[in-house]
């Protein structure tokens, strides 16, 4: 007797492997976010705020009690067409510095030089690997928490990323102990300019409560630290369990050497060394002492280019080609950089970016006095995608919460710990962060496999977020 058609056929699907759903690419979901944005421009209305001289020279910060709401401007089609190439000509300090640290690194490993370091650095934590992620988390936390620069994660990346493949972890965890370390110091902000500038605005004194942001670093950082080494643990234990396996694959092999006889350098190489930490203690320098950002940075990467590469022994064609290489590398990510700015754009055009800072307002002073404190920490955690630099976030925010815990019996130095760690957090998460997808491009690693690495973490920091800020509304952190 034969089977039935209709059974054989279902039979048949059955044994068919489903389909896994996959992430869409990362140009769909900036384009999805871009149209959202502007829909709102015609749901939202369109409003603002009178803004006064800020403490930082040539900003401006709103003031609270002068909303008023305004014609409206919605997004029409070309508004909308020109949102991306506007948001790549206002990102191109951004952009350009990432194709400059990516054909400078590129340059490099071309010269030896980085080969020679990994290889001796490997040797020595060849039977104690592990203690890198530690060590290395833990100096860039102190940078980044006393000096507020979660921007060097681009210039660590580069230098960690062969290192964390030839001991046998792979490119996230090199990710991952960068932009990790430096979001978890710059989020408690125990000295750094950042907090400088939201305590003047909400007029406490400078660097006051300095000790609770001390626990908040030991606290996230700990946290982050155990996160990185369970996954770089599990990834030398099984390679193909690592989100990066594929991709890796060529960058391991390139990376990872039989350390059988170490390797020397000549002459040439050990002069070209030594020039290359030159120019990198000059970044340092210049960063921390005279303000230096993204141009100045991206001309000292191009220098050290052209200056390393000769000296190890290129030849200027050599060091033009390879640079090109680089920057090839790093295209897709600077490119989302400028598309990630549309957004913003969009919403600065259509005018509803006061109103949505107005109605956050409206909501925060309606809520139970026992849990505005968490409704602040929210609202600034949403606000970052919207307003994703620290320094303007503080200028349209601050004015506003600060009265506003005034008003519901919250210190005002909370409301400033709950700025930060609504600012600092979501830095490694939203897409409209700049140094962020930076820091990404580089080490080419696309923003959704980052999503699935670090959901989790970034559900354990906004519990333990929403624990600190319980407990220092509880004791009325202060001074005031």
């Amino acid at each position: 007797m034969k089977p039935e058609p209709q059974l054989h056929i279902e039979a048949e699907e059955a044994r068919k492997p489903k389909k896994k759903f996959e992430m869409p690419h990362i140009y769909v979901i900036l384009f999805i976010m871009m149209v959202i944005m502007a829909a709102l421009t015609y749901l939202i209305p369109a409003g603002q705020f009178d803004r006064v001289d800020a403490p930082i020279e040539g900003r401006t910060v709103i003031e609270p009690d002068t909303f008023t709401k305004i014609e409206a401007n919605p997004v029409g089609l070309k508004s909308f067409m020109t949102a991306i190439p506007k948001g790549l000509v206002q990102s191109a300090d951004i952009i350009f510095f990432v194709f400059a640290a990516g054909g400078a690194f590129t340059v490099l490993m071309k010269t030896g030089i980085i080969e020679i370091g990994v290889d001796k650095l490997a040797r020595r934590f060849a039977k104690n690997s592990i203690l890198l992620v530690p060590i290395l988390m833990i100096v860039f936390g102190l940078l980044s928490t006393f000096a507020g620069l979660p921007e060097l994660s681009l210039v660590y990346v580069p230098i960690i990323l062969p290192l964390m493949l030839a001991v046998g972890y792979d490119s996230l965890t090199a990710v991952a102990i960068a932009l990790i370390a430096t979001c978890a110091g710059f989020t408690s902000s125990i000295t750094n300019p950042m907090v400088g500038i939201s305590q003047s605005i909400a007029e406490l004194p400078l660097f006051s409560g300095a000790g609770y942001r001390t626990i908040i670093f030991v606290v996230t950082l700990a946290i982050g630290t155990f996160f990185v080494m369970r996954y770089a643990n599990k990834v030398k234990k099984n390679p193909e369990l690592s989100l990066m396996y594929k991709e890796d694959t060529e960058k391991r092999k390139s990376a990872k050497k039989n350390l059988g006889e170490p390797l020397k350098a000549t002459r040439r190489q050990t002069i070209a060394s030594i020039a290359a930490a030159a120019f990198l203690g000059l970044l340092v320098y210049g960063v921390l002492k005279h303000g230096w950002y993204m141009i100045e940075i991206a001309g000292i990467f191009i220098s050290l280019a052209v200056v390393v590469g000769l000296i190890a022994g290129l030849k200027i064609t050599e060091v033009c080609e390879e640079f090109n290489e680089g920057c090839k590398a790093v295209f897709l990510g600077a490119f989302i950089i400028g598309v990630s700015r549309a957004i913003v754009i969009i919403m600065e055009e259509g005018q509803i970016m006061d109103t949505v800072v107005y109605g956050l307002a409206q909501v925060l002073g309606s809520m139970p006095d026992s849990i505005t404190i968490l409704g602040m920490y929210v609202g600034n955690t949403l606000l970052n995608f919207l307003i994703p630099s620290g320094s303007g976030q503080a200028l349209v925010t601050l004015p506003i919460m600060a009265p506003l815990a005034d008003i519901l019996g919250i210190t005002r130095q909370t409301a400033v710990v709950a700025f930060h760690l609504g600012d600092g957090l979501s830095n490694i998460f939203y897409p409209t962060v700049g140094y962020f997808m930076a820091t990404l491009a580089i080490a080419g690693v696309s923003w959704t496999k980052w999503v699935r690495f670090f959901f989790p973490l970034g559900i354990a920091w906004v519990l333990v977020s929403a624990i600190l800020l319980l407990i220092a509304q509880a004791i009325d952190l202060g001074p005031f």
